[in-house]
């Protein structure tokens, strides 16, 4: 009785071990499908990365183009604002000091500086005309400057009058009457303040001798 047993028993071992290879074979099914899709996946993804690299290509052009594009607009914005403020200086400097001294000092100031500027950047192609035309309109405007200077320094060096004199002396020795009054603002400090802004830009042109022969006078 114990034969058939046994034999029941290796049947049932026979039929596991039938079913997992034939689960092992379709596991090899399977992963053999899977590493076929991957590689024809991979393939396509590569067929598609090259079909896409002109493309690519073309969009970096495009994007370093319109970066360029951007600089290329902002210098050029930069040199206009430039050519603005030298029509605005040449318009005041035309003008003259006389009318609007402290519009035409900063005209000066402003023309010095497009000077700086295209001095550093002699890659502009018309920058050699543009300092000539700066640089002559400079001198005129200096000239001009030195001529207002002489003007008001002349008209400012009179002889002081005898009662300005009372003012050198101490409080105690004044006149206790028909003294004139102390307090009195000097009429000609803001004239002394436009001759010193003057001299300064003067000086800063290296006409330092044109000024020492206007005091000589």
């Amino acid at each position: 009785m114990g034969i058939p047993i046994r034999a029941a028993g290796v049947d049932n071992l026979s039929d596991k071990a039938a079913m997992m290879r034939e689960s092992l074979q379709k596991s090899q099914s399977i992963t053999d499908n899977m590493v076929s899709m991957l590689g024809s996946f991979d393939h396509r993804l590569s067929a598609l990365e090259t079909a896409m690299r002109p493309t690519q290509i073309r969009t970096h052009a495009i994007r370093r183009a319109h970066e360029n594009i951007d600089k290329t607009l902002k210098a050029a914005n930069v040199i206009l604002n430039r050519f603005d403020l030298s029509r605005e200086a040449e318009s005041k400097i035309i003008r003259g000091p006389h009318e609007d001294l402290e519009g035409y000092l900063e005209a000066i100031e402003n023309l010095r500086s497009n000077i700086r500027f295209f001095t550093n950047n002699k890659s502009f192609k018309s920058s050699d005309g543009v300092l000539s035309h700066a640089n002559n309109l400079l001198s005129k405007a200096i000239s001009k400057l030195e001529h207002e200077f002489k003007q008001l320094l002349s008209s400012y060096s009179k002889p002081v009058e005898p009662d300005r004199l009372y003012e050198c002396l101490p409080n105690s020795l004044r006149p206790s009457s028909g003294s004139p009054e102390t307090n009195a603002k000097n009429p000609s400090s803001i004239m002394i303040e436009s001759l010193q802004k003057m001299l300064f830009i003067i000086l800063l042109s290296s006409f330092h001798l044109v000024c020492c022969h206007c005091y000589m006078i």
